[in-house]
This record gives C-alpha cells, sequence and structure tokens, in this order.
C-alpha cells in the first residue's frame, strides 16, 4: 500500500521542477512511511511513497523495466491478490523477475499485456505506467474504486495523485471551490468523478486513463452488469461461502503483521471467523481491534439507530474463535481535540462533517498500527448484500430518490439547513439531487423477468454499489492511510459482487432476514447471538460532554473576525446552536457543527478560492 503522484507537461522541461515533484511526493508520506522516490525526465516525473508490504526489501518504486525501445516504469498503491498466478503465467511466458513484488507482477503484465493487464487483476489498485516506447501514461484505478485516484489535465497533460493533496502542492494548481462543487459536499450522491476542488476529477473506478500528445482518454474496463441468476438458494448459499473463503484466503497474504476490524456485527464478524480459521490452519493465531468510548456500555442509551452496544458481542466472538483482542478505548476529550480534528480534515481533504465518527476511526486506526501493519474490514457488506434499515424501509425504498437520503428519523435532517440563506437558494440542493438520481438510475439495467419490486430492489442495489459505497470506501481508506495503515476489504472482490448483485432480492433475504444470503453462508462460524444480530451503524459516543465541547469550540469559532466558514454557514443558525442545552444538540443540530467547524479548520488549512456568488 502506498502513494503514488506525478506529472506529465509534453510542453515544459520536467527536469527543471524536481522541487515540485518532491513536493508533491512528499504529501503522500504518510500513506508511505518506509521510504519513496521520484523518477524524473524532460516530459513527465513519477512520485512514490512506500507502505512495505509484499516484499519488504525488493519493491522499492518507482520500479523500471528498460526495453530497446525506451524504459517503462510504474508507481503501484495497493495489493493484487492473484499475483502468484499472474507471475507463473508470466514466467512461463519467458518474463524473469528480479523481486517477489505484486508491483513487478503488474509492471511486467503491462509489458505482456498492455492496459488489457487491468482486466486480470483481483485486488484493490490505483496505479500510473509511463511507457517511454510511446510517450504515454496509463492510470488504472480497482474496479471497486477501494483505492483512491485523482487527476487534474492542464493544457499540455496532466497532475495526477492518490490523494488531492499531492495535487494541491502543485503551484500550477489553482484552489478554487465554487458552488458547483459544493453541491455535492451538501447533496451527499457521491457523484461520478466528483471532488470538492474545481477542475480536479477523481478517476472513476474501473476506468483506464491514457494520456499522450493527442490528448486524455478513457475506457471503462469494467463495471456492473445485470444478468440472470441460474443457481437454487442452496447453491447460492455454498457459492457464497466458497467465495469468502478463497477472498480472505488471498488477503491474509503478507510480509507484515496483519489483523482484523471487529465490530461485532455480522460482516466484520464473519471476516474475523474466516481470518482466524485460516491462520489456525497455519499455526498463526489472530489479532482482533475493535473501537469504545469511555462508559459507553455502562451508560448505553438505545435509539432509532443503535439498539444494542458492539462490546457483548465482540466478546462473544473473540470467545468463539479465540483472537488475540484489544479495545481501543477513547474519551471525549480526545475525540474533540481540535488537533485531531485538522488531522482528519487533512487526511480527507475536504469537511465533511462526520465528527467523532471519522475521528474515532483515525484514533483507532492510530493505535492498531502500533501493532500491525495490515487490518481487514467488513466494510462493503451492507451495500452488497442489503443491510442497511432502508432497504427495508418502505417510505425510503419506493421514494424516487437514493434511499439513504430518503430514509427518516430523529438523526436525519436538512443538510442545508446550516447554510446561509442565499447559498442555500444558489445550491438548490433539490434539483441537484434530482438530476443526479436521474442520471444513476438511467445507468441499471433490468431482465425482462423482473417484477416492479425485483426492479426497485435492483436499481436500489446499483445505487448503493456504484454511488455510495464508493463515500465508504473513501472515508476508511483516508482514515486508515493517514496513519500508515492497509485496509482491506474481502467483501469488495469483484467476484463476489457480480454474484451477489444478480441473485434476486429474494435469495439476498433468505429467511425473510435482511443480508440471509450472508448469514446463511457464515452463521456456521459465529456465535447465535451474532449471526442473528440486526445491522448496527459504527458507534458514536453519547458523553454530552462531546457536544458541550462542540459548543464551545463553535462559539470561539462565531467571535473570529476572518474565518471563511461564514461564507458558507449561517452565523444564526450556528448561535442558536451554541445557546441549547447541551443534552439537545443531536441529530442535525450536532451534525450542523461539526460540518461548521470542520470547514473552519478546513478553509484554514487549505486557504482555498471561495467563489459562492
Amino acid at each position: 500500500m502506498c502513494g503514488i503522484t506525478g506529472w506529465v507537461a509534453f510542453g515544459a522541461d520536467l527536469t527543471e521542477r524536481r522541487d515540485v515533484v518532491e513536493a508533491m511526493t512528499a504529501t503522500m508520506s504518510a500513506r508511505g512511511p518506509d521510504g519513496g522516490g521520484t523518477w524524473v525526465r524532460p516530459h513527465v516525473a513519477l512520485g512514490h511513497r512506500r507502505l512495505a508490504v509484499i516484499d519488504v526489501p525488493g519493491g522499492r518504486q518507482p520500479m523500471e523495466v528498460s526495453t530497446p525501445d525506451g524504459p517503462v516504469v510504474i508507481v503501484y498503491s495497493g495489493e493484487t491478490y492473484n499475483f502468484p498466478e499472474l507471475r507463473a503465467e508470466l514466467a512461463a511466458g519467458g518474463h524473469r523477475f528480479t523481486t517477489n513484488s505484486d508491483t513487478e507482477v503488474v509492471l511486467r503484465g503491462y509489458l505482456e499485456w498492455g492496459d488489457g493487464v487491468a482486466e486480470r487483476l483481483n485486488g484493490m489498485y490505483a496505479f500510473a505506467i509511463w511507457d517511454d516506447r510511446v510517450a504515454r501514461l496509463v492510470l488504472v484505478r480497482d474496479r471497486m474504486g477501494v483505492k483512491p485516484l485523482y487527476c487534474h489535465r492542464t493544457s499540455d497533460g496532466v497532475l495526477f495523485g492518490s490523494e488531492p493533496k499531492a495535487i494541491l502542492a502543485n503551484p500550477a494548481f489553482r484552489r478554487r471551490v465554487d458552488t458547483g462543487c459544493l453541491r455535492e459536499l451538501v447533496g451527499f450522491t457521491k457523484a461520478p468523478g466528483w471532488s470538492l476542488w474545481k477542475d480536479l476529477t477523481e478517476v472513476e473506478p474501473g476506468s483506464v486513463v491514457t494520456v499522450d500528445r493527442a490528448g486524455l482518454r478513457t475506457r471503462t474496463y469494467w463495471q456492473l452488469e445485470t444478468t440472470a441468476h441460474t443457481d437454487d438458494e442452496a447453491t447460492a448459499v455454498a457459492h457464497v461461502a466458497e467465495l469468502l473463503d478463497d477472498i480472505v484466503s488471498r488477503q491474509l497474504v503478507a510480509d507484515v503483521p496483519q489483523c482484523v476490524l471487529l465490530s461485532g456485527g455480522l460482516d466484520s464478524s464473519a471476516v474475523t471467523a474466516l481470518a482466524a480459521r485460516e491462520l489456525a490452519a497455519h499455526g498463526g493465531k489472530l489479532r482482533s481491534f475493535s473501537v469504545d468510548f469511555a462508559g459507553y456500555e455502562e451508560n448505553f442509551r438505545p435509539d432509532e439507530l443503535r439498539e444494542t452496544p458492539d462490546s457483548p458481542f465482540i466478546r462473544d466472538v473473540t470467545a468463539h474463535v479465540g483472537s488475540m483482542h484489544r479495545d481501543v478505548v477513547l474519551g471525549s476529550a480526545a475525540l474533540v481535540d481540535p488537533a485531531l480534528r485538522r488531522a482528519v480534515v487533512g487526511a480527507r481533504d475536504m469537511p465533511i462533517g462526520l465528527g467523532d465518527i471519522d475521528s474515532s476511526m483515525y484514533l483507532l486506526f492510530q493505535a492498531i498500527r502500533a501493532e500491525s501493519t495490515v487490518a481487514l474490514s467488513g466494510e462493503f457488506a451492507d451495500e452488497l448484500f442489503g443491510g442497511y434499515a432502508w432497504f427495508h424501509h418502505p417510505a425510503a425504498r419506493d421514494a424516487d430518490t437514493f434511499p439513504w437520503l430518503a430514509f427518516q428519523n430523529t438523526y436525519t435532517a436538512d443538510r442545508a439547513a446550516p447554510l446561509r440563506p442565499e447559498l442555500r437558494t444558489a445550491l438548490d440542493i433539490g434539483t441537484y439531487v434530482a438530476d443526479e438520481y436521474a442520471t444513476a438510475v438511467a445507468k441499471v439495467s433490468h431482465l425482462d423477468s423482473d417484477d416492479e419490486h425485483e426492479r426497485r430492489m435492483r436499481t436500489s442495489s446499483h445505487l448503493h454499489l456504484t454511488r455510495l459505497v464508493r463515500a465508504m470506501l473513501d472515508r476508511k481508506d483516508r482514515m486508515s492511510m493517514a496513519v500508515g495503515l492497509e485496509v482491506r476489504v474481502p467483501f469488495a472482490d469483484h467476484r463476489l459482487v457480480e454474484y451477489v448483485y444478480n441473485a434476486p432480492w429474494p435469495v439476498k433475504t433468505l429467511g425473510g432476514r435482511e443480508k440471509g444470503l450472508l448469514r446463511q453462508a457464515v452463521g456456521g462460524l459465529l456465535p447465535s447471538s451474532v449471526a442473528e444480530r440486526v445491522k448496527s451503524p459504527y458507534p458514536s459516543t453519547q458523553d454530552t460532554a462531546y457536544p458541550a465541547a462542540l459548543q464551545d469550540q463553535a462559539r470561539a469559532v462565531l467571535a473570529e473576525r476572518s474565518t471563511a466558514a461564514f461564507e458558507v454557514f449561517d452565523p444564526a443558525w450556528v448561535r442558536a446552536a451554541v445557546a441549547r442545552p447541551p443534552e439537545t444538540v443531536t441529530g442535525g443540530v450536532r451534525t450542523g457543527l461539526e460540518r461548521v467547524l470542520d470547514f473552519h479548520h478546513w478553509a484554514d488549512c487549505y486557504g482555498p478560492e471561495l467563489s459562492l456568488a
């Protein structure tokens, strides 16, 4: 796992701009704490920061292969889980390897198959290859978008990087944010290609981007396709179980310490049980980690999202599988520390406003990184198997908008409410969301045999797998890589995604339960309490000291005259929010304060040009 960046400029001599390239590369240091390097030629510069996971001594980058017609060079981020098979195939075809890394397999795969190497990879990756033989850059991103990749098209080439901060480090890029940029930040539809920064785009998952003197071109090498599901229920359960066993086994390959993230829910517990079984078969023992808040279990109050605390279920799983477990317990003082907020905003490059949900994850990963380099996660299962409440809530399920936006309870709120009134009017979030929904739904194909309900659920599944899950994956990648931890996502394996996506809704909900197909595939590996547990979201502190501290910090922002936050947010809304009793600062009010504080720190750190007229 690593961070990559680069610059192609056919109208300049980049050997004279090495300092800029090194500055771009340095922004990726957290993603790659184990080393780095640059490769600079007149019209191309590549930068790499490495987190050593496979072939620690031999996998250094940028990695170059010399050919009679010029060098071919790669900077690579991620893991290719089927690299042993690909290596054997390439070796049989005459390729000779000098390292044991998956990076060299991808590079030599390109020499053999061109950019068609993308279709052969199983894994999570974002990489760039400069082919000097034809003076061309090739950018490739994995099918699900587990690993991030951004680019900015220039007049004579392109800037790219694992994260926007790498591109922002180049003085040729203007840090502009206008109303068009802000619509998605507020609307939360995960529009394809969006980034908060004007003229900076996210490379779409499953895409290959090529850049040469003729310009920039994109091709899609993978997308969700609708096919008939012909397996009976028993066969479907067995196939999912078989796939998960193979996936977890592949993703446990590493030359560094590894562990699992355990929440006590069905998804993470399934990964934990499979990983524990695989390691035990080879004489090993699994490490597991969970996040908790001081006094949370003892003082837990059920609400509409969470019926129970996670801790009892975590204890059931760890006792059942015999993992070496550690709870990372956090207090409100640590969670609300402004320095931590700035670190989280810096990790995400934008003021997303998730507060302790993000900051606690950052601290969890920081604690894990002291003991492990790789962690397996249960992320992606809710989107794939239909685990969220809104999949099963009639009003949200049947609404003609994104289900996660239609779902209503006391914790949901108008995301535009804290904004300045004139900005709310200018953004027109309702129209924006409606337009994005129409665009997203138009990309869904159906079978002639699908009835109305099946069409509705297939559409919902497609929206989750092409929109919402990308936001969830980005969050986990940014929080983990900000502390140099690699998080792997077994449920994002494209073979599993293709199969489960096309399973009819009655198969996904076997036994009349949410995620019924997954429950039956893995239930035998888990204690019954966990196998039957309903979905519980990532935890959030219930300590009233936390919202009280948010109010204190927001009062300090109100006292500042120069903050850019009030170019976006309504001071009157903030004054009303800080005047409330702390115990009533919940739901949309608490989230609104988090967003104000995030924006305040983000603007201070990044110095954006705001154009909001």
